[in-house]
């Protein structure tokens, strides 16, 4: 089931309101058709609700259960939120401004462009505060170029922006932050240096930087860094983080066949205490937050380890960054958990997730309820395991699923048919809605026990308290 947009009609969400003190609101997606349903009930007293204790509610006194258990919960679980335990802080929740979804919200009606940007930005829509953006081309450009392709340009004479910035990703940015009532926090990721600086001297393939940390070409690269902070910013627009490399592991995979490029632990660490951290530390971007890792969570615990234990390099870093789609042979508790353990001052970030991607995964399944789980599962699964948010890949594809130059088409919460002006909001738009527009920034992990596991249905559940004293659960019933 999807919802059908075009250049009169979209539907849409009022904005959040909190209940009065002893009321709640649920809202509810369903297979059956529900996007977001909104409803209300109210809280009964009872001193010894089944199997609960007393946390400090707003209430105090005696414990608080709403008088309607949710249909989709079996009645006799109870879900008992103890906000004396607390966790993480959550940073957000967004997606990914690349050239394809660039071109593809671009290639609308005007009216069903901001239709389409207040779904996912506004009041109206889902109130995403994150937004990733590749640092030049990706696998979802339509060719792969840099920012200086003029050889041995040690300089960065020739850096420019491009007209894929220019024209597409920089207004794009400006008309989403203009209707969003919370400050977006950018943050951007390279796939490939200039071939110049590569050892493959080619965007894809194997191949890392040339010769060796404090070289030239490691300084040139960081340097590089600091440029596109500073194009950018004399449009206006100031960047949150930046990820040293989109999948460093990727450029160590022979015919690789998009724009990479590899970096070990080893040579991440290296870089960073070298070059990228000092580059940035003595730039006007001295605030800007360093994330390590950018890849799949396989790579962890060691990753961290190697980057993190090594004082010169973890003093310029601030998160750890991790992408879902080696996640089945990765489990969080043998990767994500450990690295907080042992770094609880670094934030782990999901920074890119998609579906499709997987060779025997069909691209673009239009109203695909159990994409929709898929992504649920797995922001539940990171937010109860310490990650402190969770970014999807593309905010828009097309029906294919790209475009994209090299064919790796997956799919999206939103599906642009151009011909027709028309979009479509998936499932996978709506269970993102369940997060971030209930979520915001600084919302705390807090505890969430169950009366008894149920053996019936087999249901997830995180639970937050907000900046503003409000509670939020979530729960997923799959």
């Amino acid at each position: 089931m999807v919802c059908v947009c075009n250049a009169t009609y979209c539907d849409t969400l009022d904005p959040v309101v909190l209940p009065a003190l002893g009321t709640y609101v649920k809202y509810e997606s369903s297979k059956a058709g529900k996007r977001l349903e909104r409803s209300e009930g109210s809280f009964q007293r009872s001193l010894h609700a089944p199997g609960t204790r007393c946390g400090r509610q707003r209430l105090a006194g005696s414990c608080l259960r709403p008088t309607v258990t949710p249909a989709s919960l079996p009645a006799d679980l109870v879900l008992t939120v103890d906000t004396t335990q607390r966790y993480q802080k959550v940073k957000g929740f967004g997606g990914s401004v690349t050239d394809a979804a660039a071109m593809n919200i671009l290639s609308l009606p005007e009216t069903a462009q901001d239709h389409l940007l207040r779904s996912y930005f506004s009041e109206e829509g889902l109130e995403y505060n994150l937004v990733r953006l590749p640092m030049a081309s990706c696998d979802f450009s339509l060719h792969a170029y840099t920012y200086d392709d003029v050889p041995f340009d040690y300089e960065l004479t020739h850096f420019s922006l491009r007209d894929e910035d220019t024209k597409l990703k920089i207004p794009l940015l400006h008309r989403a932050l203009a209707m969003s009532k919370q400050p977006l926090s950018l943050y951007a990721s390279p796939w490939t240096s200039p071939t110049w600086m590569k050892t493959s001297e080619s965007f894809v393939g194997k191949g890392t930087l040339k010769g060796q940390a404090g070289d030239k070409y490691h300084k040139t690269w960081a340097n590089y860094f600091v440029r596109f902070l500073d194009e950018y910013a004399k449009y206006n627009l100031t960047f949150w983080a930046v990820t040293a490399e989109n999948e460093p592991s990727a450029g160590l995979i022979n015919n690789y066949p998009f724009q990479c490029l590899g970096f070990t632990a080893e040579q991440q660490r290296d870089f960073i205490a070298w070059d990228l951290g000092p580059a940035l530390a003595n730039s006007s971007h001295r605030h800007i937050q360093l994330i390590i890792l950018d890849d799949n969570r396989l790579h962890l615990p060691h990753w961290a380890k190697v980057v993190l234990e090594d004082e010169k390099a973890a003093r310029y870093v601030h998160g750890i960054g991790i992408h879902w789609y080696l996640d089945f042979i990765g489990p969080i508790q043998d990767t994500v958990v450990p690295t907080h353990e042992l770094f609880p001052d670094y934030f782990i970030l999901a920074t890119e997730a998609c579906i499709g991607a997987h060779f025997w995964e069909r691209d673009v399944i239009l109203g695909c309820w159990d994409r929709g789980n898929q992504y649920s599962h797995s922001i539940l699964t990171n937010l109860n395991h310490f990650v402190a948010g969770w970014t999807d890949w593309n905010l828009a594809l097309d029906l294919e699923g790209g475009p994209n130059w090299v064919k790796n088409y997956v799919d999206s919460p939103v599906i642009v048919d151009t011909s027709e002006g028309i979009f479509y909001k998936q499932p996978m738009f709506y269970h993102m809605g369940h997060f971030s527009k209930f979520i915001p920034e600084g919302s705390q992990r807090v505890g969430l026990v169950a009366s008894k596991e149920s053996k019936k249905v087999d249901l997830e559940y995180t639970a937050f308290l907000r900046p503003d004293g409000a509670v939020v659960v979530v729960v997923l019933n799959r």
